[in-house]
């Protein structure tokens, strides 16, 4: 049985969408999964979430391109949901053959079969399987790292900063972080504070559509964000309210390269984090601060090996107002995990 409650949510919605004011309509489906918790995981509710993320795609100039992908994968939820919903099919259809004609990928990830015929990636791939196959296990790292290598000449991003996490020191915060990396919700996340010689900030999940649209559309950078775990912090039904408690560790302090938690005072940690710039040792923050990870040398920039915090130190001259916030805010891409490494994808506007 479909609530009441819901089904006026989903009219209300589709009137928004109708009016252009697809944000309101966003937070409307948003606001109904949170009253209805799985009953709002419905084709419908997926179906008017792609029609509202594929019109801010399309009134953005250039197109997003990743909010069109995330339209795709909206409508993939419906038909998952139900194979039969008619909407959902036929707004996906149409929204494929929009994107072949644009010439944007379904997915991030390279192409590797096109109409049957392996691409250049499709050919690195087997030739890298191959070699999985045919190498003893005394060489596996070697060949993880080299797989971990073509990864980075992707289009899609201009920087990998890589991360080596302390679940050790923070577990929590560390469990946390990998939650929302994996899920996706630090995607199209900007670092939204920016103090050269200090640090640079972000992670504020509340604000995702800040550094493609360049405004704020409603929310404050940098006031929001939360726990991807509850932990006895906060509303147990709301997930926007949880928060985490401080993992303080006398072993890691702060210095150049430290990844560290943001929060508002004791035991208010959620989503955000900085890292800590070149030539800085801000020890003030010391036992007031999470530190649950260090920029490691295997990161890249636009395609060249540059050290980790020789990348933090690029994104902490960038141009920025009064307020420390970048003026053309570098985000992520996106956030890969592998065991206690976090390969963080960052485009640089």
């Amino acid at each position: 049985m479909i609530p009441s409650g819901l089904k006026e949510a989903w009219e209300t919605a589709e009137k928004q969408i109708d009016a252009g004011e697809y944000d309101d309509a966003l937070n409307t489906l948003r606001d109904s999964w949170s009253e209805h918790g799985d009953k709002a995981d419905h084709a419908n509710t997926w179906t008017l979430v792609g029609d509202a993320k594929q019109a801010l795609a399309e009134g953005s100039t250039p197109i997003n391109r990743k909010m069109l992908r995330d339209a795709g994968n909206a409508y993939k939820s419906a038909l998952k949901k139900d194979p039969k919903h008619r909407d959902a099919r036929r707004a996906s259809n149409a929204l494929q053959a929009k994107m072949d004609g644009l010439g944007i990928r379904t997915s991030s990830l390279p192409k590797m079969i096109d109409d049957g015929t392996p691409t250049i990636y499709g050919l690195v791939a087997i030739m890298l399987v191959g070699m999985l196959l045919l190498t003893s296990i005394k060489y596996m790292p070697e060949i993880k790292a080299a797989l971990h290598l073509t990864s980075e000449e992707s289009s899609d991003w201009d920087a990998t900063l890589a991360i080596e996490l302390y679940p050790d020191a923070a577990p929590k915060t560390v469990d946390s972080f990998k939650d929302h990396s994996r899920n996706g919700r630090y995607d199209g996340i900007a670092f939204h504070r920016v103090i050269d010689g200090f640090m640079v900030q972000g992670g504020d999940i509340s604000c995702s559509e800040y550094p493609l649209t360049q405004s704020s559309t409603g929310c404050n950078p940098g006031t929001g964000g939360y726990s991807a775990m509850w932990y006895g912090q906060g509303d147990q039904n709301d997930m926007t309210t949880w928060t985490m408690p401080d993992e303080f560790n006398t072993a890691y302090r702060h210095a150049p390269g430290i990844l560290a938690m943001a929060n508002s005072g004791p035991n208010t940690g959620g989503s955000q984090f900085y890292l800590v710039d070149k030539d800085s040792t801000p020890s003030h923050l010391d036992d007031k601060h999470t530190v649950f990870g260090m920029a490691t040398d295997d990161s890249t920039y636009l395609g060249s090996d540059i050290g980790g915090i020789e990348l933090i130190d690029r994104m902490s001259v960038l141009t920025t107002d009064e307020g420390d916030r970048p003026l053309n805010p570098p985000y992520i891409h996106s956030i890969e995990i592998d065991g206690n490494m976090a390969y963080m994808h960052l485009i640089f506007p």
